[in-house]
């Protein structure tokens, strides 16, 4: 009994494999080659009876089940690997994965949030190596494709997660300290202290932006808010030193 069973499974792998092959040799154009393998395979040929028709049924549900699993199994995989490399901050060959991985579950948001973190970091380390000084808001045309694309994925994480507090906190960030687009990372902040009240990098963050966008006394009433929320020396003199140098930029105008 087990060894039928491993040799099922060693069986739906190497058809995965194979077809995996003939699609990327033939373009994936090869269905009628893969409808007469596995009519061969299953010695499944023109049924015509109830009996046929059931057997062949299922024979090919068999043969779906097997290849369900097994591409489940791969995209766990591939999810497993880019964190390893994250782990390793290899955040090209996780963001490679991570590709991969989306193809088996197009509706993981975490998948999606990685790609925002990893596109991100890949943008910080883009050079203009051909020195062509072609620059896009200050930034390599490369850097800002990985910016634009970082922003991409956290939105489409937000569509299947809107209260992700780590993808809303991700994507502010990305539109104040990458994009200047102060104005978008508003009210992705304003959410996200409703969830997290004492996310005190995210009401720092949107106490700057307050300010970065004219709107000084919603940024200094931020900033008087977050002493009466904590004990800690170090936010509260932070939140104090910042009043203090909005105070002064408004008053002083």
């Amino acid at each position: 009994m087990r060894n039928s069973i491993l040799n099922k499974s060693i069986y739906a792998i190497l058809a995965f494999c194979l077809l995996n092959m003939i699609f990327v040799s033939c373009g994936g154009k090869s269905t009628k080659t893969i409808i007469r393998m596995q009519k061969m395979e299953e010695g499944v040929k023109n049924p015509t009876s109830i009996e046929e028709l059931e057997s062949a049924i299922k024979k090919y549900q068999d043969r779906a089940a097997d290849l369900q699993l097994t591409e489940s199994q791969i995209g766990i995989w591939y999810k497993m690997l880019a964190t390893r490399y994250l782990d390793a901050k290899m955040y090209g060959k996780a963001m490679d994965c991570l590709k991969r991985a989306i193809e088996f579950y197009p509706a993981n948001q975490n998948l999606y949030y990685w790609v925002g973190v990893c596109a991100n970091h890949m943008a910080k380390s883009s050079l203009d190596f051909n020195a062509k000084g072609q620059l896009i808001n200050g930034k390599t045309s490369e850097a800002w494709n990985y910016i634009k694309l970082s922003e991409s994925s956290y939105i489409r994480a937000l569509e299947l997660d809107d209260r992700n507090a780590r993808t809303l906190y991700g994507l502010s960030l990305l539109y104040v300290y990458d994009m200047k687009e102060y104005e978008k990372a508003i009210p992705l902040l304003e959410k996200l202290i409703t969830i997290e009240k004492k996310n005190f990098d995210a009401l720092f963050v949107l106490a700057g932006a307050y300010y970065a966008v004219g709107e000084g006394e919603k940024s200094v009433a931020i900033y008087e808010k977050i002493p009466t929320m904590t004990k800690s020396k170090q936010i509260i003199s932070s939140a104090e030193s910042l009043k203090k140098q909005v105070l002064d930029s408004v008053y002083s105008k």
